[in-house]
């Protein structure tokens, strides 16, 4: 199979060479694996390697390119592109630190992307199909096909196994906008083939990738517009992080459509144009690309799922808390079966496979406590449960916040929208959930990660010393707000009585 993906560069070559050899081989499949793997994304490779290491016998099929998503059209590429985006903010606000820079910076698309693609180059040889195969995986490409519940074929070859996990990951998900498909649009795949920006830019879909894109084309200099039929942006995250997201973006300059209803998209000779209706109007927008970041679909065609009997809907494949599916020695995991689709849920959701199909464990995904964040600027991270969720759940809770614009490391940094919010069980330190937002809250979340998959509470956090000046000293600040509340006015007249005594 030839892939050659434009603009086939040097580094899109080596990307291809590594990931989806031209010359490859597949291996002649000899007596029963113990784990056979359909899938060489991020959930997919965990579990190969991870079985091989063990000594397990283990086959890998891939259809497309190993490394997944992530590698290929995900975290790599387009946090490489949201780094040069974080330049370019920093560029267009130097004159607030006393940078005077004499003209107006501007982005060099062609070499931002050029450099998209090095990177993603750079990493594939992590994925390659040669490292996996010194590995001891025997490495198939091309499209799996159930034959029963304990045989696999791909190609000309037959695979026989004890078990399985099926990890094939998802897809843009396709809306039923008329004129959409024949206008022609991007997607989070394809937007990476790009060579020249574009003047103008809409972006359906508000969500994370939408948000992060959004506002890295904009400070490339596209004229963006970003549509969502629900009424704000990020609608599954916390409503006040959403919002300082929003007011940004609109700062920034991206035109915000929100519940908006596309009624067609058709071309024309001044563009793309957008029908819809926004606020009990009826309007048009006029744009050169069109970028589809509207929801997930899950990979389970061509299969045979059902000739087997493993079930699954518009959401992916059926699972239970130890990621099985319906048929008992057949699992799932990653973005086709787990509803955090995120690269290091994927990982995790791996790791359980391997405890339960090669060792009969009963490891639970339900278990797992799963951080996650939107890479916009600032970023919003989050854990657990949001006031929201937690509402939903019955589940009484005591919120303590503290701003990022009190913190001084982020009064020097010029920060002053952000906040750290944690949820506890009411009445107790439990942490239950947070919410941060600030420029580094990817990394500042991990604290709060940590302490609820340990069990660590809030108290215990306002007792941990905390690097002066830093960002993270917004979690200490929120700690701290907790802590004084355990100094009711019963412990402060105490207190005030002993040092009355003891003068």
């Amino acid at each position: 199979m030839s892939l050659e993906i434009p603009p086939f560069d040097e580094y899109n070559q080596r990307w291809i060479a590594n990931t989806h050899p031209v010359d490859w081989e597949n291996p002649t499949p000899s007596g029963r694996y113990n784990l056979v793997v359909i899938g060489g994304g991020s959930a997919g490779l965990v579990c190969a390697v991870g079985a091989a290491g063990l000594g397990a016998k283990v086959a890998l099929i891939e259809k497309h390119l190993l490394g997944g998503d992530c590698l290929n059209v995900g975290c790599v590429p387009s946090k490489t592109l949201i780094r040069s985006a974080k330049v370019m903010g920093e560029l267009q606000k130097a004159a607030d630190f006393g940078i005077e820079v004499e003209s107006a910076p501007t982005a060099n698309f062609s070499k931002i992307m050029e450099r998209v693609r090095s990177v993603r180059s750079d990493i594939s040889a992590h994925d390659s199909a040669q490292r996996f195969t010194d590995l001891g995986i025997d490495v198939f490409f091309g499209s799996a096909e159930f034959a029963d519940k304990n045989t696999i074929r791909v190609g000309d070859k037959t695979l026989k196994f004890k078990s399985a996990v099926i990890a094939t990951g998802g897809r843009s998900a396709a809306i039923p906008i008329p004129g959409l498909k024949d206008t022609g649009f991007l997607t989070n795949e394809t937007v990476w083939q790009l060579t020249e920006k574009p003047k103008r830019l809409a972006v359906i879909g508000a969500g994370a990738i939408g948000c992060e894109l959004s506002q890295s084309f904009r400070r490339f200099g596209s004229e963006v517009a970003l549509f969502d039929i629900a009424p704000r942006i990020m609608i599954r995250d916390d409503a006040d992080a959403a919002e300082i997201v929003e007011t940004q973006l609109a700062k920034e300059g991206v035109d915000l459509y929100l519940g908006a209803k596309t009624s067609k998209i058709e071309q024309t000779a001044a563009g793309k144009t957008i029908h819809f209706e926004h606020n009990g109007q009826t309007k048009t927008v006029v744009v050169d690309e069109i970028l589809l970041a509207a929801g997930r679909s899950p990979n389970v065609e061509g299969l045979n799922l059902e000739g087997i009997g493993v079930e699954y809907d518009r959401r992916g494949i059926k699972i239970d808390d130890n990621l099985r599916t319906t048929v008992r020695n057949i699992f799932a995991a990653g973005d086709v079966a787990i509803p955090q689709k995120f690269t290091h849920t994927a990982d995790f959701s791996a790791r359980i496979v391997l405890q339960n199909a090669l060792f009969m464990g009963r490891k639970k995904y339900s278990a797992l406590v799963i951080p996650w964040t939107t890479y916009t600027d600032p970023e919003v991270a989050q854990v657990g449960l949001t006031p929201a969720e937690a509402e939903k759940a019955n589940i009484a809770i005591d919120t303590f916040s503290s701003e990022v614009g009190a913190v001084d490391r982020a009064k020097a940094d010029g920060e002053k929208a952000g906040f750290a919010k944690i949820h506890v069980k009411k009445g107790t330190d439990q942490i239950v959930g947070a919410t941060i937002v600030s420029s580094h809250a990817g990394e500042i979340i991990n604290e709060v990660t940590l302490a609820m998959t340990h069990g660590i509470g809030l108290g215990k956090i306002a007792n941990t010393i905390h690097p002066y000046p830093t960002q993270a000293e917004v979690i200490a600040k929120a700690a701290g707000a907790y802590n004084r509340t355990r100094l009711t006015p019963t412990v402060a007249n105490l207190f005030k009585r002993w040092l009355a005594w003891t003068r």
